[in-house]
């Protein structure tokens, strides 16, 4: 099994804290609210949504894709990580075996963050992945950060 590894940052002038309770410790609760005609609901199928857990994003009809689930692979609250792999779903189809997120909060010097995305893509057989097969799931993470910020700036109290 190849791996194919993409990076990306997002910079934020919300707090590194803020924009990982929001999008990390509690996106269960947060994204459905936010995105219902994207995220009809998150359930954690295992565990209790920390390490080791399963948990299943359950997409809005009008969403191309009907389900994926994700296995929490580490949870730092104290340096801001999140690690988890896509283990199941449509978006894997026949290309992929797994694709492995890793998200990181740092703070900036205006009180802000930058969150770096890594994804790693473990394809399957001789399946060569390139930039663009990925453009559409990298906009569609980064359309989700912006309205949590939006949402965040709008509501200063949440997740202070």
């Amino acid at each position: 099994m190849a791996a194919t590894t993409f990076a990306h940052d997002y910079s934020s002038p919300v707090a590194p804290s803020r924009m990982f309770k929001a999008l990390i410790t509690d996106s269960r609760n947060l994204l459905p609210k936010l995105l219902p005609q994207i995220i009809k609901e998150v359930n954690v199928i295992q565990g209790d949504g920390e390490a080791g857990s399963i948990e299943q994003v359950n997409f809005a009809e009008a969403f191309p894709f009907k389900y994926v689930k994700h296995r929490i692979d580490e949870v730092d609250n104290d340096n801001l990580v999140c690690k988890y792999t896509m283990i199941e779903g449509d978006p894997l189809g026949d290309k992929f075996e797994s694709i492995v997120y890793e998200v990181k909060f740092e703070a900036t010097s205006d009180g802000g963050c930058l969150c770096k995305m890594t994804s790693k893509y473990n394809v399957i057989g001789g399946f060569e992945l390139k930039d663009e097969d990925i453009k559409e799931g990298r906009e569609s993470s980064l359309g989700v950060c912006k309205v949590v910020e939006a949402y965040l700036l709008e509501n200063p109290q949440v997740y202070a």
